[in-house]
C-alpha cells in the first residue's frame, strides 16, 4: 500500500531578477570607489599598493561569492512523496500493534493489545478521548481474503457481552462480504476495510470520530 509522489527534477537552475540586477551593479559601484579611494589616497609605497590590492579584491571577491551563491536549489517535487505504512507485509502480531499505534496516536490510552487464541476477540483494547471503552479485533488478510459475516458474528459474540465495548470494531487489510457489513450494521459493529484503513493512517481521523 505504498503511493509514491513524482521524483525530483535533476539539474540546477539560476535565478534572474531585477533584484539580483540591482545588487550586481551595487557591487560594482562599491568596487569602483573602492578603487577610487586607493588611487587618490596612495602614493606608490608598498603598503598604499598593497592596501589598494585589498580594497579592489575583496568587492571583487564578494561579488563572485555572491553570484555563485544566487544558485537556486532543485525546485521541488510538485507531490511530496508519501509512504504509507505496508500493512499486507506485516505479520499478525505487527498489524495488531500499528493499530494500537494509530490508536494511542489519535489520543486513545491503550490497555492492552494481545491477539491469539485467548483474547476471545479483543485484539486491541483502548479507551478513547471521550472516556468510551474501545474493542477492536485486527483481520490481517490478503486481498482475495474477505472478511466474512462469521467472522464479525464470532466478534459480535464476545466484543458487548465480555469485554463491554462502546465502540467495537473490526479492521482489515482486506474487504468484508455484504453479508459482514449487514450484520455489523445491526450490531452496531464499525468495519474498516484496507482503503479506509489507509485514509486513517495517513489523514485521519479516526474511524469512530466520524
Amino acid at each position: 500500500m505504498a503511493t509514491p509522489g513524482r521524483r525530483p527534477r535533476s539539474g540546477r537552475q539560476y535565478a534572474f531578477s531585477l533584484r539580483n540586477l540591482s545588487v550586481c551593479f551595487g557591487l560594482i559601484a562599491i568596487v569602483l570607489f573602492a578603487v577610487g579611494v586607493a588611487v587618490r589616497a596612495g602614493d606608490g609605497t608598498a603598503e598604499d599598493l598593497s592596501a589598494a590590492a585589498v580594497a579592489m579584491g575583496l568587492p571583487a571577491l564578494f561579488v563572485v561569492l555572491m553570484m555563485r551563491r544566487r544558485r537556486v536549489a532543485p525546485a521541488p517535487p510538485e507531490e511530496d512523496l508519501l509512504e504509507e505504512v505496508d500493512f499486507e507485509a506485516m505479520a499478525p502480531g505487527e498489524f495488531e500493534q500499528e493499530v494500537a499505534d494509530l490508536c494511542e496516536r489519535d489520543g486513545c490510552q491503550v490497555i492492552r493489545v494481545a491477539g491469539g487464541a485467548g483474547d476471545l476477540g479483543a485484539d486491541v483494547l483502548a479507551t478513547a478521548p471521550d472516556g468510551r471503552r474501545l474493542v477492536i479485533q485486527c483481520k490481517r488478510y490478503d486481498p482475495t481474503h474477505k472478511v466474512g459475516s462469521q467472522d464479525v458474528q464470532r466478534f459480535g459474540g464476545t466484543c458487548f457481552a465480555v469485554h463491554d465495548a462502546q465502540i467495537a470494531a473490526v479492521v482489515t487489510t482486506s474487504e468484508f462480504t455484504e453479508p459482514a457489513v449487514e450484520y455489523a450494521a445491526q450490531c452496531g459493529i464499525l468495519c474498516i476495510d484496507g482503503h479506509e484503513l489507509a485514509t486513517w493512517a495517513s489523514t485521519g481521523p479516526a474511524p469512530w470520530t466520524e
